[in-house]
């Protein structure tokens, strides 16, 4: 589902977006959208806990592989203790 942003901007840069986003075949809206997707999912993956916080205590104390699937992981743990 798609959400209306309003963004302000200098009307210089508008202009010089539009062109480019004309050259490249999208738009402005695709082309915000491409970034803010790119931005937010590089955040996920350099997220790191607030200093002296208890998840910062915590991690390390369990090693798991890089490529563990964590959601997996705690839906297997919810279904063990609850059941199902």
């Amino acid at each position: 589902m798609k959400k209306k942003l309003t963004l302000t901007i200098e009307k210089e840069v508008t202009e010089r977006a539009k062109i480019l986003a004309r050259r490249e075949g999208t738009s402005i809206s695709q082309w915000v959208e491409d970034l803010l997707k790119e931005k937010t999912a590089q955040a996920q993956r350099t997220w790191t806990p607030e200093p002296d916080s208890w998840t910062e205590k915590m991690l390390g104390s369990v090693s798991l592989p890089d490529d563990t699937d964590y959601k997996a992981l705690k839906e297997e743990e919810i279904l063990k203790k609850y059941g199902q």
